[in-house]
């Protein structure tokens, strides 16, 4: 079976993987570079920023204490340098790592026929066909838009902007305010709505009080004109830069003749990852579901399968997410009605690797959870902690399995640790 796939993102990439592990004879189509957005513009990118922000939060407290002497400073330049040269390595050994499982990649931009790809002046004939394309951000229409910068354009800066406005509340907002703030940037978050509308109202509030602290937000902002001097908002006029956060638009136009899209042109699939042609399935950002890397590797992984006639369904249910700023905010929502009969816990998080030093001035973290009293099952989970990225995907595959509060009772974590959430499941266990 000849599979072609075009888009060497996270989807792309564990699909073409798994379907050559499978016996399929696999191309892989990438018209930039292999890694993705994740790799190149986005996650990777936060990750390497984040690292350099948390190192100097930590000096600027050490300071504080009498730890550190001096001031330490950022070359914004050769951060932007070190992040590339590094995402340039990683994409050298996913190269190497798909090409090892039998994987054939063509570097290029295709164009799709019935039953054969093209590029360059050459035919791909393929048998099944997906689509790893990912997305772009979405710039509304607003007057000087193209002025604004989007997270395609943090790399390229020369140095860490004086004022910084960004336009948008999700999660793609709030990182890339918490990052520039730490550098030194004034930053204002103009919200066209709610910030941060779909986080429990309690972890909402300490990122705002704590991680973002330094962070001006406007909510019910509309910002109506974007100028190079700054945007004019119903609220009032901000000089700066102005960053682009509005959301995502899938890249499906290579395909939007031969299959189904929808409202906002994502590819529209079924749970198999097969979508209203038979021959072509779809993964990734491009099908509009939740905008993660785990989940794209999985919808890849899926997609390969059934195109390999090995049946396997998606399933979207506990999902953790992710926010990354100082501390990485985790958190996961069984989408259960609430009932009478749902409980909540909190607390503060405790001193530990990464928190040990914040302990003094209270800044440790904090964690909540939501469990069912009769049924003993725990329904949701917001944990802010450094450890909280690690531990929630756990918690949430066995909550998904089967395991109840009392199921906690015996649980014996590692030390030490900053994770909270299985004191409060030691709590639910025994007096939920």
């Amino acid at each position: 079976m000849k599979m072609v796939i075009i888009g060497g993102g996270p989807a792309g990439r564990s699909a073409a993987t798994e379907a050559a592990q499978l016996g399929a004879e696999v191309t892989l189509i990438e018209m930039e570079h292999v890694g993705g957005t994740c790799l190149h513009e986005g996650c990777m990118v936060i990750s390497g920023l984040n690292d350099v922000v948390r190192f100097h939060e930590d000096s600027k407290n050490y300071r504080k204490m009498g730890i550190i002497p001096e001031e330490l400073s950022i070359n914004y330049s050769h951060l932007a340098a070190g992040i590339r040269k590094i995402t340039g390595k990683i994409e050298n050994v996913l190269k190497h790592e798909t090409r090892q499982s039998g994987v054939e990649i063509i570097m290029g931009e295709a164009t799709i026929a019935e039953g054969k790809v093209l590029l360059g002046g050459e035919e791909h004939p393929y048998d099944k066909l997906l689509i790893a394309t990912g997305s772009r951000p979405f710039l509304p229409s607003i007057p000087g838009v193209e002025q604004a910068l989007t997270y395609k354009d943090v790399l390229n800066l020369k140095e860490v902007p004086e004022n910084l406005n960004i336009v948008g509340s999700g999660v793609i907002a709030a990182e890339f305010a918490g990052i520039f703030s730490a550098l030194g940037s004034k930053v204002t978050i103009l919200c066209r709505g709610q910030f941060l509308r779909n986080l429990d109202s309690e972890i909402k509030d300490y990122i705002v009080k704590h991680l973002l602290k330094d962070v001006k937000i406007l909510e019910n902002s509309v910002v109506n004109e974007i100028t190079s001097e700054g945007a004019l908002a119903s609220t009032e006029f901000v000089e700066g830069l102005v960053f682009m956060a509005t959301g995502m638009v899938p890249n499906s136009e290579i395909v939007q003749e031969m299959v189904e899209l929808g409202s906002k042109k994502e590819i529209i699939v079924n749970k198999q990852m097969r979508t209203s042609n038979p021959s072509i399935y779809a993964a990734g950002d491009v099908v509009g579901t939740v905008g993660n890397v785990p989940v794209a590797r999985r919808e890849g992984v899926i997609a390969a399968r059934n195109a390999c006639d090995i049946s396997s369904t998606m399933d979207y249910q506990l999902i953790p997410q992710s926010l990354n700023l100082y501390y990485p905010v985790s958190f996961f929502d069984s989408d259960n009605e609430d009932t009478e009969n749902e409980f909540n816990v909190r607390i503060r998080g405790s001193a530990g690797p990464g928190s040990f030093w914040h302990a003094l001035d209270g800044e440790t973290g904090f964690t909540k959870i939501t469990s069912n009293l009769e049924t003993g099952e725990v329904t949701k989970v917001s944990s802010i902690s450094p450890s909280s990225s690690t531990s929630t995907p756990y918690l949430a595959k066995m909550i998904k399995e089967g395991y109840k509060t009392s199921d906690f009772d015996d649980f014996i974590e590692t030390h030490p640790s900053t994770d909270a959430i299985y004191k409060l499941l030691h709590y639910l266990s025994r007096y939920g």
